[in-house]
């Protein structure tokens, strides 16, 4: 790599709902606060398949997809402390903030009042688009950028930039741990991380799926319990039973029915975002002085805890190693529910 803009391998989504292809994309020179990743592993999360099709409104194409990135720091610019060559390093959902607005100052860089840059489809503060990890290597400010422990798998490690904060995140803030009570609602990539976090965090854990088939991986991930939401009998038999329900799945739900198995003041926090609107009884929050809550992500103060408490207690993702050229085949995979239970890509084969 020179100190000019250069081109790297990348897979885009040319257009919306467009199948992915290999290309290259700019990367921008290493500016004094930036380093330089060689991408290992890029994780595919369910928002890459909703952006690089459309779902979340109008995106910005060509979209390279990708915010879960491990991989090695090559270069760093002339005021880089943070970092050296040859650190292991993460980049997650975001790659800037507005740094002035009074979250970004309490380190919740994810809530910037201005909007933070997503690593990719988005725009930075030059209007230039951003472009993912499903690349070879990617230009960051280091204020941005995590350090990925030595007790952590590069591969497995790479998910945890979003499925991990994304559940850690809400998991601490509605304080889950001993004597409390929690429902992971969905066992997928996300689902699988918040059994994990919430069981190392000392809650007593229980998820809720559509169906039994995955009760075995769930109570060896940490679960205590495992019910389906497909039998009317468990909402009767869990009525009032949850300090905390975090909802991981992207699909439009019956939100009155799972308020009805927190207990008062307990909170249904979502993370998983669906594409389509819900309607809801507001009487289902007033009965019992509920939260129907969500949150998103995490800071970089707070996705660095994450990475060490994860490496602290040996908590990788579950992980299916695929090359780019079954990015595609990846996807409908994950549409169908058909992986266990995050596709990393090895980007060596970009």
């Amino acid at each position: 790599m020179t100190a000019q803009i250069t081109t790297v391998s990348a897979y885009a989504a040319p257009s919306a709902k467009a199948p992915l292809e290999r290309t290259t994309i700019p990367r921008r020179p290493v500016g004094e606060f930036d380093v330089l990743i060689d991408i290992k592993f890029a994780g595919i999360c369910h928002s890459d398949i909703h952006q690089a099709r459309d779902g979340w409104g109008e995106g910005i194409f060509p979209m390279v997809p990708g915010h879960e990135i491990a991989g090695i720091v090559t270069e760093v610019g002339p005021g880089v402390t943070k970092f050296a060559v040859g650190d292991r390093a993460g980049v997650g959902c975001m790659v800037d903030s507005c740094r002035e607005c009074d979250n970004c100052k309490a380190g919740l860089e994810q809530y910037c009042a201005k909007g933070n840059v997503g690593t990719y489809n988005a725009l930075d503060k030059n209007g230039e688009p951003t472009y993912g990890g499903y690349s070879t290597h990617i230009v960051v400010d280091e204020n941005y950028t995590v350090g990925i422990p030595e007790g952590l798998a590069l591969d497995e490690a790479a998910p945890l930039l979003c499925a991990g904060i994304t559940t850690y995140s809400p998991l601490k803030h509605w304080n889950a741990g001993p004597g409390k009570k929690v429902a992971v609602l969905g066992m997928g990539g996300l689902g699988h991380m918040g059994v994990k976090i919430a069981h190392a965090l000392g809650a007593e854990v229980t998820v809720l799926s559509q169906s039994l088939r995955k009760r075995e991986d769930g109570l060896k991930l940490g679960a205590d319990h495992y019910y389906t939401t497909s039998d009317p009998k468990t909402f009767e038999e869990l009525a009032g039973t949850f300090d905390i329900i975090l909802s991981t799945v992207s699909a439009p739900l019956d939100f009155g029915a799972f308020l009805s198995l927190l207990k008062t003041d307990g909170a249904l926090v979502n993370v998983g975002a669906p594409e389509e609107p819900i309607s809801l009884n507001l009487f289902s929050v007033i009965a019992g002085r509920k939260s129907l809550s969500g949150s998103g992500i995490g800071g970089i103060q707070e996705t660095q805890e994450m990475l060490d408490f994860c490496a602290e207690h040996g908590l990788g993702a579950e992980i299916e190693l695929i090359e780019a050229s079954q990015i595609n085949e990846a996807y409908e995979r994950v549409l169908a529910s058909d992986v266990r239970y995050r596709f990393v890509i090895d980007t060596a084969t970009i």
